[in-house]
């Protein structure tokens, strides 16, 4: 089978699990390969996402390992059994590799929260908010790149909507609401938006405001992705130059307890069943209703 020419971030991050496995379990590449009658160099390509490995031979390996968690197993024969075919394959060739990746993540996401330090969440953007901050910014230059990536970005928020839609849990720095991209009457529709939004079942928001303590140094977004029943979990680190995304254990951990620092140390949750005569003490609601009478 030829080798891939590129590779997408679910081809090399199958291939990362299926080394973690192996060496986990204390063994070499030709230990594993020997498994399933698979050469070393053909397994070192299997581990690197450049070439696909059967779903029977992936199963085996697994067991071979010692992987008895069956979730993790079929979440891995998932991705190796997935075409990476979607809405977002109308978009190749537009935009990066790693941002298409973050549409095929996002589609099999059961769980996403995010920090955002300047920026309102792209699954919550309007689409003038949206389209200011490309004209703001120099990764796209013409108007054809601006307008793609404003559809892109737009098209993204359906799984907000989906009939099994994950959970999504956002963490938004109060500086990101004092933002003005596209004026303040857009900035005004972009806040309602968020409380609009915030009414989903599956949404929770949070404002993290100027005064809390202890998290001025978290100031770079980040998205955890949950999927495949909670067998994967993925930190995207976003990057005005490369976008990361991680996976290692220690990273993984890592990011959850900043997430966890930065949700507790946030305003509680936007909720608008509680009116604002009924509001006892701070939060995430009262500070955007705040904001929102600045403007």
């Amino acid at each position: 089978m030829a080798l891939r020419t590129t590779t997408t971030e679910r081809q090399r991050r199958l291939g990362a699990e299926l080394r973690k496995l192996r060496e986990k379990a204390g063994l070499t590449v030709s230990d594993g390969g020997a498994f399933i009658d698979m050469g070393r160099v053909h397994l070192t390509h299997v581990e690197s996402g450049r070439t696909a490995i059967a779903s029977a031979r992936l199963r085996k390996l697994c067991a071979s390992y010692g992987c008895t968690s069956s979730t993790l197993v079929d979440a891995l024969v998932s991705m190796s059994e997935s075409t990476g075919k979607g809405w977002w394959s109308g978009y190749k060739g537009k935009l990066s590799p790693s941002t298409l990746d973050l549409a095929e993540f996002e589609s099999q996401a059961t769980g996403l929260r995010s920090f955002e330090s300047l920026f309102i969440p792209g699954l919550f953007q309007l689409e003038h908010y949206t389209r200011a901050i490309f004209r703001a910014s120099d990764t796209v230059t013409t108007r054809e790149e601006v307008e793609t990536a404003v559809a892109f970005r737009m098209d993204r928020q359906a799984i907000l909507a989906d009939e099994d839609p994950p959970e999504v849990h956002a963490v938004i720095h109060e500086a990101a609401l004092h933002m003005r991209f596209g004026g303040a009457a857009a900035m005004r529709k972009q806040l309602l938006r968020l409380v609009e939004l915030a009414d989903l079942p599956n949404v929770a928001i949070q404002i993290l405001p100027f005064t809390a303590d202890g998290v001025s140094a978290l100031n770079t977004p980040f998205c955890f992705l949950s999927s495949h029943a909670g067998a994967l979990e993925t930190v995207l680190v976003e990057h005005p130059a490369e976008s990361m995304y991680l996976h290692a254990a220690d990273s993984i951990s890592k990011y959850r307890r900043q997430f966890d620092r930065l949700s507790a140390a946030a305003l509680p949750p936007v909720d608008t069943k509680v009116t604002p005569v009924s509001h006892d003490s701070r939060d995430s609601l009262g500070l955007i209703q705040y904001v929102l009478y600045t403007l």
